[in-house]
């Protein structure tokens, strides 16, 4: 676990910079973003690849991996969807390496999106250019050491742990939690229930971390 003499304060334009100088013309670097549910990965990574461009980035999150529905309710795991064994992994994993082999004149790779308002994943929603030297990727478990999330890392060539404060985090989830249609209730009961749980076993993994980020 990280303490706060770990963090590394920053603002949302030296992380631009930061990234700017691995989106370096004729290669192919990634970079991944990671943290506990709330910690506000699926904004950051936005901000990041919409300041540099869509001819210097692109975004694949590691949600469009979730395993589908059905297949959750098969495994009697629909009630934990989240966790680290409600993704698939091992397609993940070969994913960042057709991403990380990918050459310009290569042909696109498409990954999947997760769609939250229907809870399920669209299979090859997003193209990733050949041309594009920098992609970006977050999720929750780019730094667990189990199953085939090693594999992944292995691909990505830095990895940065955001670190909010805890009531932010809080906050953010709840919020989240009621904008696709629970009550306030229920918002906070799995904010403070399951997320936390996620969030206890992902905080775990931030000593991995290149960087450990909170945004100023």
């Amino acid at each position: 676990m990280s303490t706060d003499q770990d963090v590394q304060r920053a603002t949302l334009g030296e992380l631009v910079e930061l990234a700017g100088r691995l989106a370096i013309a004729g290669e192919r670097r990634i970079l991944g973003l990671t943290g506990a549910p709330g910690a506000g990965k699926s904004t950051v990574a936005g901000q990041l690849v919409d300041a540099l461009g869509p001819e210097r980035a692109v975004l694949v999150p590691m949600d469009g991996f979730h395993l589908a529905n059905e297949v959750l309710i098969d495994l009697g795991r629909l009630d934990r969807k989240g966790a680290h064994d409600t993704f698939d992994d091992g397609g993940y994993a070969r994913l960042i390496a057709a991403i990380h082999d990918q050459r310009p004149g290569d042909p696109i790779v498409y990954a999947p999106r997760f769609r939250r308002e229907i809870e399920e994943s669209i299979g090859s929603a997003i193209p990733v250019p050949s041309t594009v030297p920098l992609v970006v990727t977050e999720g929750n478990y780019l730094l667990m050491e189990s199953d085939a999330w090693p594999a992944a890392r292995s691909m990505i060539d830095e990895v940065w742990f955001l670190a909010p404060h805890t009531r932010v985090r809080h906050e953010r989830l709840v919020a989240r939690h009621e904008a696709y249609g629970k009550s306030h209730e229920d918002a906070e009961f799995w904010a403070l229930g399951s997320d936390e749980r996620n969030a206890a076993l992902i905080g775990s993994t931030a000593g991995r971390a290149d960087r450990i980020l909170r945004l100023t």
